[in-house]
């Protein structure tokens, strides 16, 4: 038989073995990517949780809670003795949430909510309080229609608090928190709110305050991401004055309250919070005492002069606003800044009607810093003078100090004065005349001052002014070196104070789209009849003159601290610019200035230096009389510096002067002239008509 020869893959052992390894090396492999794949995931937990952790941690946060702003406590105003000027109290106030979103009709339910309301505030709010109507209510709850279900705009964003009213009374709280079931959308809170004194301490330096969503056109609160994050629309932010100056000293860093919510942003448990902190005091450099004083002389002086019949020189009866600032010499602080008529600034607070905004919208301004205008209807306006009025021959003590610099005349050269000066054109002559045309005859610098020589300014120094530097190849040389002078001494320039909407004045001898020659323009500048400064700037000017030249920044606040009275800034004294002129030019300025007889100065204690104006304007085809006065004292070490400024007040020595006079014995019972706070007697009623204007 023939003998079967076998394959050896047909070996029944061999190929069990051969399956054995096969399946073992598919069981190792199968482990060994098991591995590798539990393997990459674990490193890829660790980095989820180590590298990325926080990162995905604050994400899901973020997407999985609902921030908004608490607003911090803002930080007070203080006089420099530590009296609050502004404050901020602790109220309750009401607010307003939507659930989430908005169904596709009006919710009847929300206008219910506003009438309810309106009912509550009218019997339970507190006496002289604001109290919302349904209709004012349901604009604020933002919810995109008006009381009658019209639409007015998208709704706002349903987790952030409207704020329906503020500073609630006991009674409107208790009734709101019983009545829970009715009130399902309101929250009532603890808020800071601002107050300021009842009695106006510098009411428009000290400014005011309005709810950030109406502020948006100032540049501070321009719209950008950071502000959308740190403002609350209905949060009350600086708006004026020193409340905007120093908003973020003032207000401090906002607060968080943290709502969770649901993938249907729907709230679903109670909020985290964080605290806000408080703001920075500021400490003011005027005495409450001191502004007050000059408040109520401005105030009693109009009274006064609208009340005189019978004397010429007191009497103004259209005069109806005045405006005053003192500045210390040495340091630039203001000690008095005060624009009068003024108003409550707590008035902003909580909201007004349109009707009442126009009882005291033109005392808004600051007329010692911009043009504010009578208390007028607007229609009556255009036929009023502004604060910003020609300085008239307050400027008189520069016009010599510029003429003597640019050596035009020596210091004791003498001038005929005849009462009149003729220029221009034969045939085409224009003249002016000293002031009720007195004729002083010969007369030196210093005269001129005393005297206040329209005729002396016109031809010894605008004039001459002119002859020096007005060729064809230098028209306007003149008019420059005339205006840097002035910019030396604070005249048309910003004053350096950094205050809010702060002018720089009028500088129109500058101006030659009149047409006027170049030699009439320096004639009127240098008597002061096409200047128009504020009054701050005239103060100024006024310090720069006590100093001899060294102009300061004026300061109003003497200091920051913490809310809880730790220093965090101070301010120290702080140059401008200082010009050097021979002391024998300062002497005869001074020898002038200190002979202006004025009203209102018998028996000061002290020596003091001073110039009135009274600077001339046309009104609907009438001349007009502005009082104008500057003043310093004592002499021989100048402490304070004054400036006065009263439109359609006449004359600057009977109508301006005294109310300087009452300032600074003010300042002296109060602070000390000499560095010494003294009782001052008053000044004497003895009424003798000065020379001056």
């Amino acid at each position: 038989m023939r003998k079967q020869i076998l394959h050896r893959d047909d070996d029944p052992q061999k190929n069990e073995k051969t399956k054995k390894r096969h399946f073992s090396f598919r069981i190792n492999l199968f482990f060994f990517l098991t591995f590798v794949l539990f393997s990459i995931l674990i490193v890829k937990l660790a980095i989820l949780q180590f590298v990325e952790g926080k990162q995905l941690t604050a994400e899901a946060q973020r997407i999985n809670n609902r921030d908004t702003q608490i607003a911090p406590i803002r930080g007070n105003i203080y006089d420099k003795d530590a009296y609050p000027v502004a404050y901020s109290v602790s109220v309750q106030s009401v607010f307003f949430r939507m659930e989430t979103g908005l169904p596709q009709k009006p919710r009847d339910e929300y206008i219910q909510l506003a009438y309810k309301l309106e009912e509550v505030f009218k019997k339970y709010g507190k006496e002289g309080s604001k109290k919302p109507s349904a209709d004012e209510i349901i604009k604020t709850m933002d919810v995109g229609y008006d009381i009658n279900k019209q639409p007015t705009k998208e709704p706002g964003l349903y987790y952030v608090a409207r704020r329906i009213k503020e500073d609630l009374s006991k009674e409107e709280i208790a009734y709101i928190l019983e009545h829970r079931d009715e009130f399902k959308w309101l929250e009532v809170n603890e808020e800071s709110s601002r107050r300021y004194d009842t009695n106006p301490i510098a009411a428009q330096l000290v400014g005011y305050m309005r709810p950030y969503d109406s502020a948006n056109k100032l540049s501070l609160y321009k719209d950008s991401d950071e502000n959308r994050k740190k403002y609350r629309d209905k949060e009350y932010v600086g708006f004026d004055g020193l409340e905007y100056m120093y908003q973020n000293e003032l207000r401090g860093e906002s607060g968080i309250k943290s709502y969770p919510v649901n993938l249907k942003d729907t709230i679903v448990g109670l909020p985290t919070i964080q605290k806000p902190e408080k703001g920075h005091n500021l400490y003011l450099t005027l005495q409450k005492d001191v502004q007050r004083a000059t408040q109520q002389a401005i105030t009693d002086q109009i009274k006064s002069m609208q009340a005189s019949s019978g004397n010429k020189y007191s009497s103004a009866p259209n005069a109806t606003t005045g405006y005053a600032v003192a500045i210390e010499v040495k340091t630039g602080k203001v000690a008095a800044m005060a624009s009068m008529p003024d108003y409550d600034t707590n008035k902003w607070i909580g909201g007004f009607s349109d009707e009442e905004y126009q009882k005291f919208k033109s005392v808004v301004n600051n007329g010692t810093i911009r043009a504010s205008y009578p208390k007028l209807p607007d229609a009556q306006i255009a036929n009023r003078l502004n604060s910003m009025v020609y300085m008239g021959s307050v400027i008189k003590p520069l016009s010599i100090l510029v003429g003597l610099n640019e050596k035009l005349f020596s210091p004791y050269e003498k001038y005929n004065d005849t009462g009149r000066f003729t220029w221009g054109i034969k045939g085409r002559e224009a003249s002016i005349n000293n002031s009720d045309g007195a004729a002083h005859g010969l007369i030196n610098s210093s005269d001129a001052i005393r005297y206040s020589s329209n005729t002396f300014m016109s031809a010894m120094v605008g004039n001459k002014l002119h002859e020096k530097y007005t060729t064809k190849e230098t028209p306007t040389k003149a008019i420059d070196t005339w205006d840097s002078y002035l910019n030396k001494f604070g005249l048309g320039v910003l004053t350096g104070s950094g205050l809010p909407f702060e002018s720089a004045g009028s500088s129109e001898y500058k101006d030659a789209s009149q047409n006027e020659p170049v030699q009439s323009r320096m004639i009127r500048a240098s008597w002061g009849q096409n200047e128009k400064y504020t009054t701050l700037q005239l103060a100024q000017f006024a310090a720069t003159l006590a100093s001899k030249g060294k102009r300061m920044k004026p300061q109003f606040v003497e200091k920051i601290t913490t809310f809880d009275g730790e220093l965090v800034q101070g301010f120290t004294p702080e140059v401008l610019n200082e010009e050097k002129f021979p002391n024998e030019y300062w002497k005869v300025i001074e020898d002038g200035m200190k002979q202006v007889r004025v009203q209102g100065f018998d028996g000061f204690p002290y020596s003091f230096a001073s110039k009135t104006g009274t600077s001339t304007q046309t009104l609907k085809g009438q001349n007009v009389d502005n009082a104008v006065f500057i003043a310093y004292a004592p002499v021989e070490n100048p402490t304070l510096a004054i400036a006065v400024v009263v439109p359609e007040g006449g004359y600057g020595a009977w109508n301006a002067a005294p109310i300087a006079r009452k300032m600074f014995d003010a300042y002296d019972q109060h602070v000390g002239l000499t560095g010494t706070p003294k009782p001052v007697a008053p000044p004497s009623s003895t009424q003798t008509p000065p020379p001056n204007r």
